[in-house]
C-alpha cells in the first residue's frame, strides 16, 4: 500500500502530535512518584504492594511492545497511535478511581497494554516522517527533549495538583493531553505501514508476553525475598516462553520480530546500553520522590521543583546530542553520557537526612545531560540500523529495553532499599506496618505519642535514606561499566547524517 506523502511544514506539526503521546507517557511516569506518599496514606498498600504498584505498568508494557510494535507495522502506525491514546485516557481514569491496593496493580498493568501502543508507534513515524538523516536527527533530538519536558512538567503539574486536590487528580491530566493528540493527530498525522507485512502471529504475541513477564517477576521476587519455588517455576516458565519465542521467529517466513536486527551491532550494542543505563538509574528514581518529600519534608511542589535539573539538563542535551556526535563520535558521545551519570550517582552515595540541595540539584543536571546525550544518539542509531519497513518493530525493542531496564531497575535496586529500610530499629510498641514503607511509618507516627512518634520517624528516615544511597552506588557501578563497554561496542559506528 502507498503511504501517505506529507509537505515539509505539516511534517514538524506532525511532528508535535507525537510530542504529545511523548509527553503523556512521561507525565505519567513521573507524576506516580509525587503521588506515592498520598496514594500510600489512602491505599495502604504494603512494601511489596507498593513495588508492584510502581512496576506493573512496566512489566505488562515491556511484554508487548514488540508485539505491539509489530502490530503497528501491519495494521498502520497512526491507527494504532490513536486507540492506544484513546484507551490510555480512559484507564487513567481507572487508576485514579482505585479504591484499593489491588485495583490500583491491575489499573496500572492496564495502563501498560495501551502504553505499549504508544512509544514505538511514535519512533516509527518519526522514522518515515523524516527521510533526511540531518533532519531525522533533529526530530529525534525533540522527541527525547520532549519526554524530558514531560519529566520537568509533571512534577510541577502533580505538585500544584497534589497540594490541591487527591492524588488521583495526576492521573487525571492524561485526559486533555490525550484529547488534543487524538483529535489534531487524527487531521495531520500520515499513515504508514509495512507494504507486505505478513500475518501477526498470535502465538508470538503470547510467548513473548509470558517470557517477559515470567522472567521479570522471577527476578523481583529473588531480589525482595530470596529463593523461593514459585518465582523459580515462573523465571523457568519465562525462559522457556522466550526461548520457544526465538524459535518460533526463526520458522516463520515473516515473523513478528525479525531477528536478523541483532546481527548489526550498532543496534544490538545501542539496545543493551540502553537497557543498562536505565536499570542503574530507575531505583533510584522511584524512590527520590519519596526522599524529598517524606525524608526532607518538602511539600510536592517543592519537591517536583527539586527534580527540574534532571530535565533541564535532558532537554539542553538531547537537542545538542546530535551535533555534539557529528562533531567527536558516536562512541565518545554515548560512554561520555554514561560515564557522566555514573559519577552523578556515586555522589549521591553520600546521601543522608541532611544532604543540602546544592549537592542533590547538581548531581540531578548532570544525570539529566549525560542521559540525554546517550539516549538521544542511542535513538538515532537504532532507526538508521533498520530498513523503514520495520521501523515500529525495532522501536519497539528499544523502548522494551527502556522498559525492561526500568522493571529491572525498580525490581533490583528497589528491592535494596526497601531490604535496609526494614532493618531500622524502632522505639517500643513500633507498628509492624511502619516497616513496610516509609509512608507506613509516617501514618504510624500519627498514632504514638509525640517523643516516640519523633524517634519512630527519625529511625525511618535515617534507614530509608541509607537504603536508597546503596542504591546510588549499585548503580553508579552499572553505569560506569555500562560507559566502558559502550566504548568498545560502539567503536566506528556513526550517525545516519554521517553514512
Amino acid at each position: 500500500m502507498k503511504q501517505q506523502a506529507i509537505t515539509r511544514p505539516r511534517r514538524w506539526l506532525a511532528l508535535g502530535v507525537l510530542v504529545l503521546a511523548v509527553l503523556l507517557v512521561a507525565l505519567d511516569a513521573t507524576v506516580l512518584g509525587l503521588a506515592t506518599p498520598f496514594l500510600s496514606e489512602d491505599l495502604k498498600p504494603s512494601g511489596t504492594q507498593l513495588l508492584w504498584i510502581g512496576d506493573a505498568y512496566s512489566f505488562v508494557l515491556a511484554g508487548l511492545l514488540v508485539s505491539m510494535g509489530s502490530l503497528g507495522d501491519r495494521i498502520g502506525r497512526k491507527r494504532i497511535l490513536l486507540i492506544g491514546a484513546t484507551a490510555f485516557g480512559a484507564i487513567s481514569v481507572l487508576n485514579a478511581y482505585a479504591n484499593s491496593a489491588e485495583l490500583m496493580i491491575v489499573a496500572r498493568a492496564l495502563l501498560g497494554v495501551a502504553g505499549a501502543t504508544l512509544m514505538p508507534a511514535t519512533l516509527a513515524l518519526i522514522r518515515n516522517l523524516f527521510h533526511d538523516p540531518r533532519e531525522r536527527s533533529v526530530a529525534i533530538g525533540i522527541w527525547g527533549a520532549a519526554a524530558s519536558a514531560g519529566m520537568a512538567i509533571g512534577p510541577i503539574v502533580g505538585g500544584v495538583l497534589l497540594e490541591n486536590f487527591w492524588w488521583g487528580s495526576v492521573f487525571l491530566i492524561n485526559l486533555p493531553v490525550m484529547a488534543v493528540l487524538v483529535v489534531v493527530g487524527a487531521r495531520l498525522l500520515p499513515e504508514s505501514r509495512n507494504p507486505e507485512p505478513g500475518p501477526w502471529d498470535l502465538a508470538s504475541v503470547v510467548l513473548s508476553m509470558v517470557g517477559m513477564i515470567g522472567i521479570v517477576y522471577a527476578i523481583k521476587e529473588f531480589a525482595a525475598h530470596g529463593f523461593d519455588w514459585i518465582p523459580l517455576a515462573a523465571g523457568l516458565v519465562g525462559a522457556g516462553a522466550l526461548y520457544g519465542f526465538v524459535r518460533r521467529q526463526r520458522r516463520l517466513p515473516v515473523p513478528l520480530l525479525d531477528l536478523r536486527l541483532f546481527r548489526s551491532r550498532g543496534f544490538s550494542s545501542a539496545v543493551l546500553a540502553d537497557l543498562l543505563t536505565i536499570l542503574g538509574l530507575s531505583g533510584l528514581i522511584f524512590f527520590l520522590s519519596q526522599f524529598l518529600q517524606l525524608v526532607q519534608e518538602r511539600r510536592p511542589i517543592e519537591a517536583g521543583l527539586a527534580e527540574l535539573p534532571a530535565a533541564i539538563g535532558s532537554i539542553v542535551a538531547g537537542l545538542l546530542a546530535g551535533q555534539v556526535a557529528r562533531r567527536f563520535s558516536v562512541r565518545a558521545v554515548v560512554a561520555g553520557g554514561l560515564a557522566a551519570i555514573g559519577l552523578a550517582l556515586a555522589a549521591l552515595t553520600t546521601i543522608s537526612q541532611d544532604t543540602g540541595y546544592p549537592l542533590l540539584g547538581a548531581a540531578l543536571l548532570v544525570v539529566g545531560a549525560g542521559a540525554g546525550f546517550s539516549f538521544t544518539v542511542t535513538a538515532d542509531v537504532i532507526l538508521a540500523a533498520v530498513p523503514k519497513e520495520e521501523a515500529g518493530a525495532a522501536s519497539a525493542v528499544s523502548e522494551t529495553a527502556y522498559e525492561l531496564g526500568a522493571a529491572l531497575g525498580i525490581a533490583f535496586l528497589g528491592s535494596i532499599v526497601t531490604g535496609v529500610y526494614r532493618d531500622f530499629t524502632g522505639p517500643a510498641g513500633t507498628p509492624e506496618g511502619a516497616h513496610e514503607s516509609l509512608g507506613g511509618a509516617v501514618e504510624a507516627a500519627a498514632q504514638l505519642p509525640p517523643e516516640a512518634a519523633a524517634q519512630l520517624l527519625d529511625a525511618a528516615r535515617e534507614s530509608f535514606a541509607h537504603g536508597v544511597s546503596i542504591a546510588a552506588g549499585v548503580g553508579a557501578a552499572v553505569l560506569l561499566t555500562t560507559a566502558v563497554v559502550a566504548w568498545f561496542l560502539l567503536r566506528g559506528q556513526r550517525l545516519s547524517s554521517e553514512r
